[in-house]
């Protein structure tokens, strides 16, 4: 029987968003019908609210969640009702020719569910990054679940699926951290304090936070931050080669997504270091760099979507960290908010206020 439940949809660009009935078909073949007990408020579903991603109103938001799996369609093997899960964007086919080289994480042709979820006047609503999670039930891949330990909070794993992935990626997998390695981190927010955190996890020993508001500089330091630069009082690139015996880090990572902070992560870095974007620009932004700093620094830059994790891989075990105590998810975790909240949290967000709003069903 199809479910008829609450959920939060922008309706059109730049619009607050509102509190619609939404129904649910039951899960077609490959896919799952999942109940939310835990979604954060990433800046992502801004975008889609601003029609900075595309103009498929109405978006039905949310993405970044965990919940319990309530009914699978037909050929599901992976998943049975009660699993405890942590929904992904990143459903690999297996098919594709990344799959084929052995390298899902980059999976060209990922997987979402194939049925609509609609108002209910029967307009077809579009999930933000397939999942659409702001609500008391969704419909997803069945690829789209990935099984984590049940005794996990939800509020706090459940952030695993976009913002802190990207972060601890972007540090151990895109940047590939290694012991020893001094890492600067630019942008101190929730993908920044989660680039730290995944540095501290990799083993670095010098790890230098960027911001220009001191309250998520002191943040930083909580994550593991051994350094701080206050890019408002003081030159960043200076600062962290005064950290690096002169050197400049090993891996800079760019987690605000600005050309000009781009520049200061591109100098900051050692000669034969790593540069890791993973801040989102918006469409009209540009960078400009001399070719022959290009060429004479060498290393590497290297743009990293989803922290180039794959989930079925890392989810686990990062749940299992964190389980361990070896990773605070909890701190992330700002405030838990209602459903009716979720555009007061937009605000909140965009002021620099919290880590994560995160809304619990």
């Amino acid at each position: 029987m199809p479910y008829e439940v609450r959920g939060v949809v922008a309706t059109k660009k730049g619009a607050p968003v509102t509190i619609e009935t939404i129904h649910v078909p039951d899960p077609g073949p490959g896919e799952a019908v999942v109940t939310i007990q835990a979604c954060g408020v990433c800046h992502t579903d801004l975008h889609y609210r601003e029609g900075g991603i595309n103009d498929d109103f109405p978006f039905l938001l949310g993405h970044e969640a965990a919940g319990v799996v309530e009914a699978v369609g037909e050929g599901v093997t992976s998943l049975t009702p009660g699993d405890f899960v942590v929904l992904n964007w990143r459903a690999v086919c297996g098919e594709c020719r990344s799959c084929q080289k052995g390298k899902p994480q980059y999976c060209f042709s990922t997987f979402n569910a194939t049925q609509k979820m609609t108002l209910s006047d029967g307009t077809e609503l579009s999930p933000a990054l397939g999942i659409g999670a702001f609500v008391e039930k969704t419909l997803v891949h069945a690829g789209q679940c990935t099984k984590v330990d049940s005794s996990a909070r939800p509020a706090a794993v459940g952030l695993l699926g976009c913002g802190v992935m990207a972060g601890l990626g972007a540090a151990m997998w895109t940047g590939e951290v290694e012991i020893g390695d001094s890492v600067a981190v630019f942008g101190c927010g929730g993908v920044g304090c989660a680039a730290v955190a995944g540095a501290k996890l990799a083993g670095a020993s010098t790890i230098i936070a960027v911001d220009l508001d001191d309250r998520k500089l002191e943040l930083a330091k909580e994550f593991g931050a051994t350094h701080t630069v206050n890019a408002s009082n003081e030159d960043p690139v200076v600062a962290i080669q005064g950290f690096t015996n002169g050197n400049g880090a090993d891996v800079c990572i760019e987690a605000v997504g600005n050309p000009k902070v781009f520049e200061q992560a591109f100098y900051a870095r050692d000669l034969a270091g790593t540069v890791v974007q993973v801040g989102v620009p918006t469409p009209e932004m540009k960078i400009e760099l001399p070719f022959i700093e290009l060429f004479g620094r060498g290393g590497r830059i290297k743009p990293s979507w989803y922290g180039d994790c794959l989930p079925s891989r890392d989810f686990p075990m990062l749940v299992d960290l964190y389980l361990q105590g070896r990773l605070d998810l909890d701190r992330f975790v700002t405030e838990t908010i209602d459903l009716s909240e979720v555009e007061d949290a937009f605000h909140r967000m965009e002021r620099g206020e919290v880590l994560r709003s995160v809304v619990v069903l």
